[in-house]
């Protein structure tokens, strides 16, 4: 199930949603509003130690930087 962020149109409140199926009705979290973009967002995954290892941060090979190992 994917994690959507939206932003509401009408009161400005960022959140996140789960949602299950595109029939689902996603609304705001702050003002019930229906006006809402969905936002882009950035995938991660949990690294070593914890660390939040993104597309443009270190490359779960372990080099520093994505690229650098040929991925």
């Amino acid at each position: 199930m994917p994690i959507f962020e939206y932003r509401c149109r009408d009161c400005g409140a960022q959140f996140e949603k789960i949602v299950r199926s595109e029939r689902d009705t996603v609304v705001c979290e702050s003002c019930q509003g229906r006006k809402l973009d969905r936002l882009l967002s950035v995938f991660a995954v949990s690294g070593p130690a914890g660390e939040a290892v993104t597309e443009s941060g270190p490359c779960p090979c372990g080099a520093t930087r994505r690229g650098m190992c040929g991925d």
